[in-house]
């Protein structure tokens, strides 16, 4: 058995930021969330969140996450305090515990597995991670023998010249017989120039403690201010690339595209340059995104185009051409095999397969049929001041340049709206509708002022032709 407590108490104040430093987003997911994810392999009894700084915001950010109980830190006195705190949860628990920081988002799951598999098939009282860093600074170091047993743990600030040496440090990551640990947590005392509690103490008073070194020291990257916060988010970005160029994804220029870890590619997808996917967003095989694309919360389907277009909570059905200068979103839905062209929006509207809407229209809080066409600059006027209405469009209907639909109204199957039409009533099925003035035309017509002072210069010219 195996239960994880995450430091997740602190406010971060080299981030700069009003939220809580777990709470900042890395790739898709907060900081406190990876962390969580990195015990996928491990199947933990228990996850124990400690929180402290503006605690409500990060257990409403955790909601829905099953098996998650938090605990308060209300005073934070240093990592073993806050381990103190988990002592009223785990009573009868007699497993091991794994103290994980909700700060350290990179660790992969096979390291954690690692981990706990060594501590376990060892019989450790602790284990901890530790890695070896070309520039340790800043790093309680861990001093070993021949067998990695752990001898001490000196914290960066309260280590002399001579022990700073030592590029062996310590990730802040453990895990130990919880029967051990409770049993010494108690004992801790302040004794150190930050008058905190110190969790490494333990190891003063806990045998054998072993430590097992991460093979990219990477992973145990800390996040304390935004350029870390940066740095991570490269490690991560080269991770995800990878896996999908090895997967059977064309990244075209890899620097210039962004792909969170929560997005899902098929085989022979082409990303190019300048493209952004983010969220819970799938892409289908064939299908060729970007350049200069932004994909966020969405589901497009297989052999569709996305040229230069914003598409944000909605989904293409395979083999539409969307772009350039579409926005698709608020739940917009495109069937097979549309296009979707220059500079249209579409909100919360619904298109059937073959429809074309090419260039210069918006579509809001709509319903269209099949093989629909749309002419440059339709729009529904979907708001009347108070409230969002619906436009519907049967299948085959055409509309001219121009035209307004002023819902709600139903415009029946294979209609044909006249050009600049602004249509205020519903229109039946196989129908002609004009809505507009008719036109005018006066032959020889001026504004008055404009003729006025044409026959000032006219009987101007004349009084000096005579004189």
């Amino acid at each position: 058995m195996v239960a994880v407590a995450i430091l997740a108490a602190g406010r971060g104040s080299r981030m700069k930021s009003n939220l809580p430093k777990v709470l900042h987003s890395l790739g898709g997911l907060t900081l406190v969330e990876r962390v969580i994810d990195s015990c996928g392999l491990i199947n933990p009894e228990k996850v124990l969140v400690i929180v402290g700084y503006q605690a409500d915001k990060v257990k409403n950010s955790l909601d829905g996450i099953e098996n998650i109980q938090f605990v308060e830190q209300k005073e934070q006195l240093g990592t073993g305090h806050a381990v103190c705190q988990v002592l009223p949860y785990l009573k009868d628990y007699t497993g091991d515990l794994l103290v994980l920081n909700g700060d350290v988002p990179l660790l992969r799951q096979e390291t954690i597995e690692k981990l706990l598999q060594t501590h376990q098939n060892h019989q450790n009282a602790a284990t901890i991670l530790t890695a070896k860093l070309p520039n340790p600074s800043g790093y309680g170091r861990v001093f070993c023998d021949e067998r990695n047993l752990v001898k001490q743990i000196v914290e960066h600030r309260d280590c002399n010249a001579s022990q700073k040496e030592n590029n062996r440090i310590n990730a802040g990551i453990y895990c130990f017989k919880w029967d051990f640990l409770a049993d010494v947590l108690p004992k801790l005392t302040p004794n150190n120039n930050q008058k905190e509690y110190y969790l490494t103490d333990v190891v003063d008073y806990l045998n054998p403690v072993m430590a097992v070194d991460v093979e990219d020291y990477l992973e145990i990257s800390g996040i304390n201010n935004r350029k870390q916060l940066t740095k991570a988010y490269d490690v991560l970005q080269e991770r995800i690339k990878d896996y999908w160029m090895s997967a059977g994804v064309t990244l075209v220029n890899p620097d210039s595209i962004t792909i969170d870890e929560t997005v899902s590619l098929e085989s022979d997808v082409v990303i190019e340059p300048q493209t952004h996917l983010r969220g819970k967003t799938t892409i289908g095989s064939g299908s060729r995104i970007g350049p200069g694309s932004l994909i966020e919360n969405s589901k497009i389907g297989e052999n569709v185009t996305v040229l230069y277009s914003v598409v944000t909570d909605s989904q293409v059905e395979n083999s539409s051409r969307i772009g350039p200068y579409t926005h698709l979103r608020g739940h917009a839905s495109v069937g097979e095999s549309c296009r979707i062209g220059n500079f249209v929006e579409v909100k919360k509207t619904s298109i059937g397969k073959n429809t074309n809407i090419a260039h210069l229209s918006y579509l809001g809080d709509a319903k269209l049929g099949e093989k629909v066409n749309v002419g440059a600059g339709t729009i529904t006027a979907n708001y009347d001041g108070y409230q969002k209405h619906l436009t519907q469009i049967g299948s085959g209907t055409k509309t001219g340049a121009n035209s307004v639909l002023v819902a709600p109204i139903n415009i029946g199957d294979d209609v044909t709206v006249a050009a600049g039409s602004v249509v205020t009533k519903d229109v039946e099925n196989d129908s002609l509708v004009i809505a507009r003035v008719r036109q005018v035309t006066r032959k020889g017509w001026r504004p008055k002022n404009i003729a006025h002072n044409s026959d000032d210069k006219s009987n101007s010219t004349n009084q000096k032709t005579d004189s």
